[in-house]
């Protein structure tokens, strides 16, 4: 299966215990980092993305898997 691949400024969709949640792609994430003090093992061969909630304003990284284009 193809990984599915976001670029700056897609936007996108992902669950959360309050629902969906729309949100824009802010960017690709390839190195270790914290948000929030939450660590993200994002690599290379393990990308996740740094997503910005339309609602909030809130920023979090996110598995490809877990997103949705809009």
């Amino acid at each position: 299966m193809a990984e599915k691949t976001f670029k700056k400024g897609d936007h996108v969709e992902w669950d959360a215990s309050q629902g969906a949640v729309q949100g824009t792609v802010e960017k690709k994430l390839t190195d270790q980092m914290k948000i929030k003090g939450h660590e993200v093992k994002a690599s290379e061969e393990n990308p996740e993305y740094l997503v910005k909630s339309d609602k909030t304003g809130a920023e979090a990284a996110h598995k490809p898997d877990e997103l949705r284009k809009k």
